[in-house]
């Protein structure tokens, strides 16, 4: 039972289902390490100095049944800052191997992670991880700390994601812990103090394709197929088949949700920035905000990261690609419990093909287009042909496609998306004739569509956001947050939560990277330190 203010009372009771049905390490001191045979380690957060509650999202306070009273108390505040072992809370450290970069990595395991259990509420159950919350053996030469910059970034865009309507884990608080933490920012060779800082965030389960990966690469397939079925048991309850059937359907769902997850990144301009294996959830949801970013100008070979600046592997016209890759490296960890390649290889090709239809789909309906035809899938190439020839806002220009009637002259057209460009005095000539071009087109199309000009207004509005987590929008609040002023988190949290509306009193968040920000670190590209 929790003591809270006004000496009203809570419970919380953790239900343990990962620990209790999953291997766990043998040793219980707390140093870095190879932990073979083992899901998990125990470990105890690291206790903060002065743990303060910067920011709560309501909507997941109220998701997992959260009362105000608790939230503003100091037990909740020990809770999500790992200052005191709450309640029947035994925390832990999740164990999983990976491919980082294309390359076999061995053992990853959660370097600066700490899941303190799970709860249910309304019949769902959720899993609180604290991030940032100290070292475990997991963390190999890094001190298991989070900074308040990196923090800030996935708190706000756990919840911006989740809004945008993308499959995503979800983020409760964030805590500044009154420490300093060193970090070299750029990795070059320039360390500095920074404040430290833990989220608390929220998903079904941290499970991800490289804690399979950890068992098959150990060859150790009692403790792959105990976490294949507690997987399937509680989060894919569905399948209903026994035998090796049970896991080539799994390996379908898991697969299936990983692309539509790919497709919602790709329709909101979504750059993950780094798509190693160990960062993919088996629940097809986003997972793991680091050197993340969204397309300012519509740019396929643009990576937010700087550690991949020079290969570009995840790059936003790559991520289908790495998706599958990563699922074929899910693949053959799975192999051992299934003994044939051929039905997975069936679903690995599956994948691509139904990624193609899906993305075309997807590209119709920001533009409004309803009906499929052949030439309908020559103007999305022309189109994103059009986009590379000149800068042009990703998020502004599709939005702006719902100004657009279909009485609307080519000239017309041009007038009302010319916001998106970021040098309109440049497109002239050839750019200019190939936008005029494909304007012709879509007003062809336009004018066969049934819809009216107000219903596809509405069309493009529900699937093209007004607002997106913008770098350069982080960094603002980051810097203002750095002077503990928390104004901005706030502001764009609720600016956020209604990605697709107007909202006329945040218009200046609807406009594109101002120059400043174009190379600021933090406004463009980011490292993956935090």
């Amino acid at each position: 039972v929790l003591l809270i203010d006004n000496f009203t009372t809570m419970s919380i009771k953790f239900l343990h289902k990962f620990a209790t049905n999953l291997p766990s390490d043998t040793i219980e001191e707390n140093y870095t390490r190879q932990v073979p045979k083992a899901a998990f380690s125990y470990v105890k957060p690291r206790i903060p100095s002065h743990p303060k509650l910067i920011h709560i999202s309501k909507e997941v306070q109220n998701l997992i049944g959260f009362s105000d009273d608790f939230i503003q108390s100091e037990t909740f505040l020990q809770l999500v800052s790992g200052a005191e072992i709450i309640s029947n809370a035994k925390p832990f450290a999740m164990n999983y191997a990976g491919h980082q970069f294309g390359n076999w990595a061995g053992q990853l395991g959660d370097g600066r992670a700490i899941v303190l259990g799970e709860i249910e509420h309304n019949n769902q159950v959720f899993t609180l991880q604290l991030k940032g919350a100290g070292a475990t053996p997991y963390s190999r030469r890094a001190d298991g700390l989070a900074v308040l910059r990196s923090s800030i970034r996935e708190h706000l865009c756990s919840e911006a994601m989740f809004n945008l309507g993308v499959p995503t884990t979800r983020s409760l608080s964030l805590i500044s812990t009154g420490d300093e933490v060193l970090r070299d920012v750029m990795y070059n060779g320039n360390p500095a103090m920074e404040k430290g800082a833990i989220v608390c965030r929220i998903a079904p389960s941290f499970i991800r394709f490289g804690s399979f990966e950890l068992f098959s690469s150990q060859n150790d397939i009692e403790n792959l197929k105990l976490l294949a079925d507690y997987t399937i048991s509680n989060y894919y309850t569905e399948i209903q088949v026994e035998g090796k059937e049970k896991y080539i359907e799994f390996f379908n769902n898991v697969a299936e949700n990983t692309r539509e997850m790919i497709v919602h990144w790709q329709r909101v301009g979504f750059v993950h920035g780094v798509m190693n294996t160990d960062n993919m959830s088996i629940h097809g949801i986003t997972i793991d905000y680091g050197p993340y970013g969204w397309l300012e100008d519509y740019n396929p070979n643009w990576t937010p990261n700087t550690t991949d600046a020079e290969g570009k592997r995840y790059r936003f016209g790559n991520q289908a690609n790495i998706a599958l890759w990563n699922l074929y490296q899910l693949a053959n960890a799975l192999y051992p419990l299934i003994e044939e390649a051929e039905p997975l290889e069936n679903i690995l090709n599956t994948f691509a093909k139904k990624y193609d239809e899906d993305f075309s789909e997807m590209m119709w309906r920001k533009l409004g287009i309803t009906s499929k035809k052949e030439e309908n899938d020559q103007l999305i190439q022309q189109l994103l042909y059009n986009l590379e020839q000149t800068e042009t806002d990703y998020t502004i220009f599709f939005r702006n496609l719902n100004q657009i009637h279909k009485t609307d002259s080519v000239e017309d057209c041009i007038s009302k998306i010319n916001f998106a460009f970021y040098k309109p005095e440049e497109v002239t000539g050839i750019i200019l004739e190939t936008w005029h071009f494909w304007f012709a087109q879509y007003l062809t199309i336009l004018k066969e569509e049934t819809a009216s000009d107000n219903e596809r207004k509405s069309q493009i509005n529900s699937v093209n956001p007004k607002y997106v987590l913008r770098n350069y929008m982080a960094q603002t609040a980051i810097e203002l947050a750095e002077k503990e002023d928390y104004s901005l988190v706030d502001e764009l949290y609720t600016l956020l939560l209604n990605p697709y509306n107007e909202q006329p009193e945040f218009e200046k968040w609807f406009a594109k990277r101002p120059d400043w920000a174009r190379q600021k670190i933090g406004s463009s590209m980011l490292s993956c330190s935090s």
